[in-house]
């Protein structure tokens, strides 16, 4: 196993990894592969059932803490990150993964269901920052945000466009606010990726395009968090090939 500077590492040394939004799509099969790398990690997500499913079928024992709660709520973030730096004794990486879009055309949408996708999406990852940053600070770890071609590409009345240029711009805020501290920034912005985010948009993933899978996304999200010491990846943008947008 690996950790951020390629060298190998065993038992309460390997690293340790935080990650929102790790209940499904690519928070899930990042905490499979990381697991699989011999990280030690730490998931939360809205479902605690879809949690407990995760941690069952990985069976990671003491390696995998979960908690459920909102990524948009500064009190469970905040708990969630104390926690796992009280069990693990470090942190090393960061991943701000909570995302996702609710009927979010600003002409004919719902704004009753606005109000938790502005707070998981833009919220949620400052709070993760503020959260994690003393710990990495300590381990000089990495931060990631994982964004969307969403935030470099507008769609017509698309909110769920605006959070994502929002993450974008946070990542450029972080990366010249932490690099002096040693701790890396990197934004990985996904284009269509096979998800459950599709399932409820109309025709589903079959009438939206091209796709990649997760496990192709968490490829680059693992080469990013492996780079040596003192290399700052910084922006990250994967799209499947066929995809013009």
């Amino acid at each position: 196993m690996t950790n951020g500077t390629n060298t190998p590492t065993s038992g309460t040394e390997s690293p340790v990894t935080f990650i929102t939004g790790g209940s499904s799509g690519i928070g899930a099969e990042t905490v499979r592969r990381l697991l699989g790398l011999g990280h030690r990690v730490a998931a939360t997500g809205r479902s605690a059932k879809k949690l407990a499913v995760l941690a069952e079928e990985m069976d990671a024992g003491e390696r995998l803490l979960t908690f459920a709660g909102d990524a948009g709520d500064w009190e469970h973030v905040s708990a969630a990150v104390e926690e796992t730096v009280r069990a693990f004794g470090r942190l090393d990486h960061a991943i701000a993964n909570a995302g996702y879009s609710a009927d979010a055309h600003v002409e004919t949408g719902d704004p009753e269901k606005w109000r938790g996708m502005v707070l998981t999406n833009v919220l949620g990852p400052a709070l993760l920052v503020k959260a994690v940053l003393p710990a990495l600070k300590e381990s000089q770890g990495r931060i990631v945000l994982i964004g969307s071609v969403a935030g470099y590409k507008n769609t017509p009345g698309n909110l769920y466009s605006m959070t994502k240029w929002a993450v974008t711009g946070l990542a450029e805020n972080v990366r010249m606010l932490t690099t002096g501290y040693g701790v890396g920034t990197t934004l990985i912005a996904p284009g269509r990726v096979l998800t459950p985010f599709w399932d409820e948009r109309p025709g589903g993933a079959a009438a939206a395009g091209p796709m990649i899978t997760a496990e192709q996304l968490v490829d680059t999200l693992v080469w990013a968090i492996t780079q040596p010491r003192g290399v700052d990846v910084n922006t990250l943008v994967v799209r499947p090939i066929g995809q013009s947008n």
